[in-house]
């Protein structure tokens, strides 16, 4: 498909439109090379094609992608389509753009000598495990094709732009919060138990996922609540002593965020919490 060039951002990077006026960004080496605007380009497989931001940023956006090196423009969609796979998921456009940026930063940290400590690291790296995954995939990747080792906290920060970019709002303050949040709520659980838990086993995995999900319910006031008591009661009767640990948790973070539970999401949190104990 021929597309008419708007912009030549370097040899390697130029910003087209279609007959519609849709604004796309050619990737491919030397596609931008004595081109001029207003000539038309074919965008073919070699080239890699993006949806730049909306207008309104477009002006941010290329003033961005012009201070970017193009291997790192190349590395950054090659991580975001074995993301896309891992995670079993599809980003917005937007993504791109703030991981490459991310990218060029931490590069030019490791550079200069620059260490920046992440305070979730443990957090990320243990409720985010698919998202932190995907992290040191990108930080080999980097290593890789460009020969820079970028530290393993690199990967928790990279895992949090895409366990950012999956939450419902894309509100990256709550993506902090749930991860902390979820590492309270499992300190409960391993001091009311008084032992270690296997990460690696299935009924954990299955527990994380549980409460990341609950956690997200909870802050977005759509907590389970059918009115229907039967499972509580029964839970209450069968698991008395994970019922405690879940009125544990319900009271602390009642205390904390003024915000009561469902008997629904309590009874849920017991039947979980005997899972992982097996």
């Amino acid at each position: 498909m021929n597309y008419i060039i708007k912009k030549v951002l370097n040899s390697s990077v130029v910003l087209v439109h279609d007959t519609k006026d849709n604004e796309f960004i050619l990737l491919g080496k030397g596609i931008g090379y004595g081109k001029k605007t207003g000539e038309y380009i074919c965008g073919s497989n070699d080239n890699q094609m993006f949806v730049p931001v909306e207008n309104t940023k477009s002006k941010q956006f290329l003033e961005l992608m012009d201070d970017i090196p193009v291997d790192i423009l190349k590395i950054t969609q090659e991580i975001i389509v074995e993301a896309e796979k891992l995670l079993n998921s599809s980003f917005n456009k937007n993504l791109y753009l703030i991981l490459a940026d991310h990218f060029n930063f931490a590069i030019e940290r490791m550079r200069k000598g620059i260490k920046i400590t992440n305070r979730v690291f443990w957090e990320i790296k243990n409720y985010y495990p698919n998202e932190f995954k995907v992290g040191m995939v990108a930080i080999y990747m980097v290593e890789e094709r460009l020969g820079i080792q970028l530290p393993e906290e690199e990967a928790a920060n990279i895992a949090f732009h895409f366990a950012n970019a999956m939450a419902s709002d894309g509100n990256s303050y709550d993506t902090i919060k749930y991860a902390k949040v979820i590492g309270e709520i499992i300190n409960i659980f391993v001091f009311s138990l008084n032992r270690t838990l296997d990460k690696k086993s299935m009924h954990y995995m299955r527990f994380i996922t549980h409460i990341k999900f609950f956690v997200e319910r909870f802050f977005s006031d759509s907590m389970l609540s059918s009115g229907d008591d039967l499972l509580f009661n029964q839970m209450k009767r069968s698991n008395p002593k994970e019922m405690l640990i879940a009125l544990k948790v319900r009271d602390f973070l009642e205390k904390k965020y003024g915000k009561k539970l469902t008997n629904e999401e309590i009874a849920f949190l017991v039947v979980h919490i005997a899972r992982v104990k097996q």
